[in-house]
C-alpha cells in the first residue's frame, strides 16, 4: 500500500484521528483543552504495521493543533519521536513537556 493512499478521518468528539485499512482501523487518541491537546495514544494492529500509518496519524493530530494554535503535550511515545524527527512541530510542544519528549 502507498503511504498517499491512506485517508486519515478526525472524530473530535471520539478524541481520535483514525484511518481505515482494509479491515483494520488505526488510531491517534487525543484529549483536548483550553489551549491545549494531550496526545495519549497511537495503535496500529500488527497487520498494517510499517505501512506509515502512525506516522500521518500524528501529521494530522499535529497540523489540527497548529492550526486551532494548541499547545501539544506529547504523552504518546510514537507523537514524540515523530516530533522530534520533524523539527516543524517542536515549537508546539509544552515547555514542561519538552525534556519528556526529548525535545530541545
Amino acid at each position: 500500500m502507498n503511504p498517499d493512499d491512506i485517508i486519515v478521518t478526525h472524530d473530535p468528539e471520539a478524541g481520535e484521528f483514525t484511518a481505515q485499512v482494509g479491515d483494520d482501523r488505526a488510531v491517534l487518541e487525543y484529549r483536548e483543552y483550553p489551549g491545549r491537546i494531550v496526545f495519549s495514544h497511537t495503535e496500529v494492529p500488527v497487520a498494517v504495521r510499517h505501512m506509515g500509518i502512525a506516522d500521518k496519524l500524528s501529521h494530522a493530530g499535529l497540523e489540527y493543533a497548529r492550526g486551532k494554535r494548541l499547545t501539544v503535550v506529547p504523552i504518546c511515545p510514537f507523537v514524540a519521536a515523530y516530533m522530534r524527527r520533524h523539527p516543524e512541530y517542536q515549537s508546539l510542544v509544552d515547555e514542561q513537556w519538552r525534556s519528556h519528549a526529548g525535545i530541545p
